[in-house]
């Protein structure tokens, strides 16, 4: 080897290329042994890798009170056919809305709850959670509202009021348990009668306040008793009114397409202490709710989401003095079992047509001038029930290109 040379210089070039052939060899081994390693270990390049062999079993992640066992990832296979779907939950349509919810939610018994409408009340509490919101004349001059409870579960309700006779009436088309913080004395006489489950499960503050209603700090008497869904399916537990099938009264089909919905119009109800305002939305296919010619729209205290109902019905009817031996409340009995005229706006469009209960307990039924039962769209409906001599106005919007007929089946 010459002084300074290079290693190679002095190799033969047969040797030279043996030399070669060994490394390259032994540079293969050293890699397949090094997959062998990573396989064993899970890790390749930083990710997770599947072994040849059978998954590990499930691992355990221990706390200081329990231990939550969590399953292992699945191994992938080269052969392995791909996973078939779960399956999901079958829906099927709420019987107060239409809506599509689970059949759990569909059997939920219907809770009924009276609702505060005095400037000193607002907001209130559970407007966007309600099926089914009535709202009638009380006592002199003041409204209140109940709001019909179902599919959905609501987070906050209140402010509750006190019970009258044809709301308890209403109630009982659905066997409810209907919540209230007393009432007038035909009312009251009523539910020791018939609040067994006759008509409804009789709900009373003034029994089962401090356990399932309670008075808020931040609203001052009359106006701070509230609840939740959680307390109302439990109160409704304690009474009995268990869930179960629930035969639909009225019937709904899906919105009109966006094409058929006019643009803009309004629907507006006097009571003597309020005005109420709906204008409807072409976007959303919703009848948006404001309050005394407020430019903002109404909204439920609960989440702060605006008051948007599907449908709007207006029942005509007549009221008059409720001799009680009160005079001084001026409270009210309704003329709500017969027939009148009904105004329902749905998709934009509103008719005028009936409205019919037969008996006490049996439902307000929704028609056509012809007779014909009326289809709802599916969602929230509001009942605005005004006395004869009360002032209203409808105006629908900008027609479409063409007007469709309101879910009419014979059409």
């Amino acid at each position: 080897m010459r002084a300074g040379g290079k290693l190679a210089d002095s190799i033969p070039p047969a040797r030279t290329s043996l030399r070669r052939g060994l490394i390259a060899v032994i540079g293969v081994a050293i890699a397949v042994l090094g997959i062998q390693v990573a396989l064993r270990i899970g890790t390749l390049g930083g990710g997770p890798v599947a072994a040849a062999t059978s998954p590990p079993g499930p691992s355990s992640t221990t706390s200081p009170s329990n231990t939550v066992a969590t399953p292992s990832a699945p191994t992938a296979s080269p052969t392995a056919a791909p996973p078939s779907p779960s399956p999901t939950q079958q829906l099927v349509p709420a019987p107060l809305t239409g809506l599509m919810v689970t059949p759990d939610a569909a059997q939920r018994h219907p809770i009924a709850v009276m609702i505060d409408d005095q400037a000193d009340a607002r907001p209130q509490s559970g407007f966007n959670s309600a099926s089914i919101v009535w709202h009638a004349p009380a006592e002199g001059g003041i409204p209140r509202y109940m709001l019909i409870f179902q599919d959905t579960v609501p987070q906050g309700v209140g402010p509750v009021r006190s019970s009258r006779e044809y709301y308890v009436e209403w109630a009982s088309e659905w066997r409810a348990m209907y919540v209230h913080a007393g009432g007038s004395p035909q009312a009251l006489a009523t539910l020791a009668a018939k609040g067994h489950g006759q008509w409804v499960y009789n709900a009373d503050e003034f029994r089962w306040g401090g356990r399932y209603l309670w008075r808020a700090t931040d609203r001052f008497a009359p106006h701070n008793v509230y609840t939740d869904g959680q307390n109302l399916q439990a109160l409704a537990k304690r009474l009995a009114a268990l869930d179960g099938p629930i035969e639909p009264v009225w019937t709904f089909a899906p919105d009109a397409p966006r094409d058929q919905r006019p643009r803009g119009g309004t629907i507006r109800v006097d009571y003597p202490y309020e005005t109420i305002t709906y204008r409807y939305d072409n976007t959303t296919n919703t009848y948006v709710r404001f309050l005394n010619g407020s430019k903002k729209p109404q909204r439920d205290r609960v989440g702060g989401e605006v008051v948007a109902p599907k449908n709007v019905v207006i029942l005509r009817m007549s009221f008059g003095p409720l001799n009680d031996g009160h005079p001084r409340k001026h409270r009210l009995e309704a003329q709500n079992v017969g027939k009148g005229v009904a105004y329902i706006a749905t998709n934009g469009h509103t008719v005028k047509g009936q409205w019919r209960k037969a008996s006490a307990t049996a439902p307000t039924l929704l028609f056509w001038p012809d007779g014909t039962p009326f289809t709802l769209t599916a969602g929230q409906t509001y009942v605005q029930v005004i006395a004869l001599n009360y002032t209203f106005a409808i105006h629908d919007g900008e027609p479409p290109y063409w007007i469709p007929p309101p879910h009419r089946d014979d059409v």
